[in-house]
């Protein structure tokens, strides 16, 4: 087994509970209330991961880059938290945002001058397929 195979298990694992706890939190405080809790269970979790981190060695631009990643991570949190707000199913909300990594790759391609092969543009494809699939409601 790869070394990273039960770090990503693990992570699949701890994603699927905090959707659930998401939602549970979106049905008794609203959005921003719900940001802030997540954000100190954030700082809770902080003293584990300060240890192994070098932040002395980062450059001015690292820093930009993380506060500027952890700020649109923030907001894409408030969203989701603002969709459960106003009626988001959690087993079709959690699936929908999960396919962020198009995003990623059309800034990738746009960006970064990085290329896709077939296989992989049909694996785009069939994740666009299945965020129409799921974002799909009967008219009651």
């Amino acid at each position: 087994m790869a070394a990273w195979f039960l770090p990503a298990m693990v992570a699949t694992v701890l994603w699927g509970i905090v959707g659930v706890l998401q939602k549970l939190g979106s049905n008794r405080v609203n959005a921003a209330s719900l940001l802030v809790w997540v954000t100190v269970g954030y700082v809770v979790a902080l003293p584990c991961f300060w240890a192994g981190s070098n932040l002395a060695a980062l450059s001015p631009r690292a820093l930009i880059v993380g506060i500027l990643a952890g700020t649109v991570n923030g907001l894409g949190t408030w969203f989701l938290f603002a969709a459960f707000e106003r009626g988001a199913k959690a087993s079709v909300a959690i699936p929908l945002t999960a396919l962020y990594p198009l995003v990623t790759v059309v800034l990738a391609y746009l960006l970064l001058s990085e290329r896709l092969d077939t296989w992989e543009w049909l694996g785009v494809t069939l994740a666009l397929c299945a965020g129409a699939m799921l974002s799909y409601e009967k008219s009651s």
